[in-house]
């Protein structure tokens, strides 16, 4: 394939090196602009006319450097490839040259990974390929984990062995996807609407599950019938119960709990036969509450466990050896007390990530990441979180993407990279190419030097709720009308169009607030206006 590559003077060295990779006929028209995305579609026209040998020389061309050796035969490529910085729709160049014409990447360096799929993508004039590569590995990804999960005769097959159970009616083990359970704190203390909304929005962020939690040192088990009817008739997932204490476990399995958390040896006797009757899987715990008993080195731990094991032979179990919060007992014995069970033990591994997060004051994405790699090598098939603090919002989203990448990195036998999903949230996966261009002009510091002057066409006081910008119009401490988008653009838009600002300062002001209010809503930051988002690491 012949492909001609039209790019700027900033990043035509790097559109070289990376084009020089492909097996196509590649040639690189540079032209003399220094930025790519100062290029349009009619420029582009213009530029390849003027350097087309069958077309007519202009001596009057803006381009002084054009000349006969830098002319080429332009009916003779397939495709023309633009910068994919290009803000319009590139048809226009196909239109009038005939030639189809499609975006290439937004940055350079990925333009040798386009040319290598070139044959194989479905290039837009419109979405830089770049985005559409990372498309196509997304809907690959997915699809696989789609087709596994639906494939019913593999699910039976792999449900006959004994790392693997059913809790309702979702197959849990080591050979499927890891399940993330969400668990609803202090749910007893939760009015029924609350309660609802907190267990949809689990589901809605990629649970699996979801857990009741209950409160410790109090019995409150007349709530439980109420709250379990309530998730089992709204949500399509299994629930479980948090609760060591045997009459709020007994009440929970009478009202049709998928499974009960937790087991240990001082109420397994009395709890083993109601789940028996009902076969009810249980996470169990290798310590002994009623006697606050909490095993001390590894052994002791592993050892603990697999006796519980032995009296909970009649019912499917999931073992927690207790992930431990850093610098508590250790983190690392937990690990290893998971390893060394799962070394000798074919049972489910129950691994509670939210032990870690809750802890730990850090951002939740990278540490769920993290200990959900751990677990996937550890052979964990339930990752527990709840999400009570404001650095944790989101964990169950991050738990449930990070489950598909280790899934897709296991059954590829590959490192967690470039499977088509990722949690990247605040960087990027590449570094990015530095290329700065030598503009000899004055440079002036900019201060922050203005006076506050009120504008009369008025103020605005904004907001971010359920993912929406909201700005409230006020004239004369009036408020006159609230715009609501979800975006900033879409907001300062339609207040440019009602003529609601009249001071320049202030729409640069107002812009501004926009965007961090649209970052704080993409983000899950708390949005205050005239604060700032993010603090320093210190």
């Amino acid at each position: 394939m012949k492909v001609l590559i039209v790019t700027a003077k900033l990043a035509s060295t790097l559109v070289k090196r990376e084009s020089a990779k492909s097996k196509h006929e590649i040639r690189v028209h540079v032209v003399n602009t220094p930025i790519a995305a100062f290029l349009t579609p009619k420029k582009i026209v213009k530029e390849l006319r003027n350097h087309d040998i069958n077309g007519v020389y202009n001596e009057d061309s803006s381009d002084k450097h054009s000349d006969l050796h830098d002319r080429f035969d332009l009916k003779s490529y397939d495709i023309i490839l633009t910068p994919g910085l290009i803000r319009k729709d590139v048809s226009h160049i196909t239109n009038e040259t005939g030639i189809k014409t499609y975006k290439g990447p937004t940055d350079a360096a990925d333009l040798a990974i386009v040319l290598e799929m070139i044959d194989k993508l479905d290039l837009s004039p419109n979405v830089p390929a770049d985005k559409l590569i990372e498309e196509e590995l997304r809907k690959h990804a997915l699809l696989f984990i789609e087709n596994f999960e639906q494939d019913k005769e593999n699910k039976l097959k792999l449900l006959k062995k004994p790392e693997n159970i059913l809790v309702g009616s979702l197959p849990v083990g080591q050979d499927f996807p890891m399940r993330v359970l969400a668990e609803i704190a202090n749910a007893p203390f939760l009015t029924d609407s609350e309660l609802l909304e907190r267990a949809q929005y689990f589901v809605r962020s990629g649970a699996d599950m979801v857990d009741i939690g209950m409160v410790a040192g109090e019995t409150l088990d007349e709530r439980i019938p109420g709250m379990v009817k309530l998730l089992k008739n709204n949500l399509d997932v299994a629930v479980s119960i948090d609760s060591l204490n045997p009459v709020e476990i007994k009440s929970a399995v009478e009202s049709g709990v998928d499974m009960v958390l937790s087991l240990d040896h001082g109420n397994c006797e009395e709890v083993i036969p109601y789940l028996e009757d009902k076969n009810i899987p249980a996470v169990i715990l290798p310590t002994d509450f009623s006697k606050n008993w909490v095993p001390e080195t590894v052994d002791d731990r592993v050892k603990s466990i697999e006796e519980l094991r032995q009296k909970c032979n009649k019912i499917d179990v999931l073992a927690d050896l207790i992930l431990d919060p850093i610098n508590s007992r250790s983190i690392v014995d937990s690990i290893m007390a998971c390893y060394k069970f799962k070394e000798k033990n074919r049972e489910p591994v129950f691994f509670g990530v939210g032990n870690v997060t809750e802890l730990l004051d850090s951002d939740s994405t990278g540490v769920n990441a993290l200990l959900g790699g751990i677990a996937m090598e550890l052979g964990a098939s339930v990752l527990f979180t709840p999400e009570e603090s404001g650095k944790t919002i989101g964990s169950v989203k991050e738990l449930s993407i990070t489950s598909d990448m280790m899934f897709l990195a296991k059954n590829r036998g590959s490192i967690p990279k470039d499977l088509g999903i990722n949690i990247v949230l605040f960087k990027d996966k590449k570094k990015p190419q530095q290329i700065i261009e030598s503009i000899d002009v004055p440079v002036v510091g900019g201060e922050e030097n203005y006076t506050f002057k009120h504008d009369p066409a008025g103020s605005f006081k904004i907001f971010v709720e359920d993912g929406q910008i909201k700005a409230v119009h006020y004239l004369k401490m009036e408020p006159q009308i609230a715009i609501e988008g979800k975006t900033a653009k879409a907001v300062s838009d339609e207040i440019l169009k009602r003529g609601l600002i009249s001071r320049m300062e202030h729409a640069t002001y107002l812009g501004s607030e926009l965007e961090r209010a649209e970052i704080a809503s993409k983000t899950g930051k708390n949005y205050i206006q005239d604060f700032p988002l993010f603090k320093k690491i210190y």
